[in-house]
């Protein structure tokens, strides 16, 4: 997937989250929870976007990694909305599969980017090139 339709699938799901917040009901419990996921939700665009403008190698993993962590945040307070019957599946079960699938992006980028760092990091030793 490109960079820039990465970008605009985590601004379409923060924006998706958005929505859902705004039809939860009222409860002390919702509110809570609506808070916690408005905050994850929106923050993976924003966090990838971040990441995009890295300087380094490095600092992409730091940032990705950090995509990664709100990305399953998102998927645990959207868990909670359905084990705590505060919506219904059909509600819910979208954002359950990008959030999954985002999850999964994310993670693979970050391996490959850690097993890349490992190995310029090998190479590096090899030629005694210190990092």
């Amino acid at each position: 997937m490109k960079k820039e339709e990465l970008r605009e699938r985590t601004r379409q799901f923060g924006l998706r989250i958005m929505k859902l917040c705004k039809a939860l009901p009222r409860t002390a419990g919702a509110r809570v929870i609506a808070n916690q996921l408005l905050r994850s939700g929106t923050s993976v665009g924003a966090n990838y976007r971040a990441a995009c403008r890295a300087r380094s190698k490095a600092e992409f993993l730091s940032r990705l990694a950090v995509v990664l962590e709100e990305a399953e945040e998102s998927e645990y307070w959207r868990g909670l909305l359905l084990d705590g019957a505060v919506m219904k599946e059909i509600l819910v079960g979208p954002l359950r599969i990008e959030a999954g699938d985002l999850v999964r992006i994310f993670g693979a980028a970050e391996s490959t980017m850690r097993t890349q760092i490992q190995n310029a990091r090998s190479t590096q030793d090899k030629l005694g090139i210190g990092i």
